[in-house]
């Protein structure tokens, strides 16, 4: 697909409507709107809600082992399965669950290029069904922590310039003219961005129909901020999920080989007494 430097992970509309039924395939939905799998899914798709399923609802964390062993047996996933996914909004949470995914070594997950979007676009098959898979016995492997950025981590890139920094909220919230997207809580006491960071809001790879753009193009993205193979590249946000999406492209699609996902990001670095904070467009 596009030339992108793993396109395996990829799959598309057409693809999956030939493919959804198939014996060793789950498909998963993760929509920002955890009502919208009610409304309408991909027949036999599972649905997970982000905020509820996929992190920890007591601590500040991604799921543990545990949590994802039981997450993936109780929705007929095993070690061998070829989880397909997607969602709404430009597949921002489809990523948000593949990153965790990832994390804890699943070989084959893949995500459906135009996500939600596309697939209804098309006028694709969908049902209210909901699906009772049958229970698998998973096994998790120790979490791959390269793939995610801590606090120390993030002062040392700041202080080296070692890694590039990328924030992929929005120009508003990177220059501190507002704490948080319209509509979501503020959970940052400053505005502003991480010293030496560049701005790729995360939406800017993708096209209008929800696909991702070709590699020619993702790549003159990215490296206008200085992202480049050679470089360790750490992505944040505001809460970690967007940079997600951008770890995807970053990773998977353009092939850069230490992308990190700080997933403290804003809400984190922007509580923290004494961080340095930059307000303003980018330098």
């Amino acid at each position: 697909m596009a030339g992108y430097a793993f396109p395996e992970v990829l799959v598309d509309t057409d693809w999956l409507a030939a493919h959804y039924a198939d014996p060793g395939l789950r498909v998963a939905e993760v929509d920002v709107d955890t009502a919208a799998y009610q409304e309408g899914h991909v027949p036999g798709a599972v649905g997970w809600s982000w905020n509820t399923q996929l992190c920890d609802t007591v601590r500040r964390d991604i799921l543990s082992k545990e949590a994802f062993e039981e997450l993936m047996a109780s929705s007929g996933i095993g070690n061998d399965t070829t989880v397909i996914l997607y969602g709404d909004n430009n597949n921002w949470f489809a990523a948000w669950a593949f990153w965790q995914m990832k994390i804890y070594g699943h070989p084959d997950v893949r995500i459906l290029n135009g996500g939600r979007k596309k697939w209804i676009a098309e006028g694709r098959p969908l049902s209210t069904e909901l699906p009772k898979p049958e229970r698998t016995s998973y096994r998790a492997k120790d979490p791959d922590l390269s793939l995610r950025a801590f606090l120390p981590q993030v002062q040392e890139a700041m202080r080296t310039r070692a890694a590039a920094l990328i924030d992929v909220r929005s120009p508003q919230e990177f220059t501190g003219e507002i704490l948080a997207p319209p509509g979501l809580p503020e959970t940052c006491q400053r505005g502003g961005h991480i010293p030496g960071a560049g701005n790729v809001p995360w939406a800017t790879a993708c096209n209008e129909d929800g696909t991702f753009k070709t590699y020619d193009e993702l790549q003159k993205l990215y490296s206008a901020q200085g992202v480049t193979p050679d470089k360790p590249v750490i992505a944040y946000c505001r809460i970690g999920e967007r940079s997600s999406h951008t770890w995807f492209v970053l990773k998977y699609l353009l092939g850069i080989p230490n992308v990190a996902n700080y997933d403290g990001s804003w809400t984190e670095w922007g509580n923290l007494v004494g961080a340095p904070v930059e307000r303003g467009k980018a330098a």
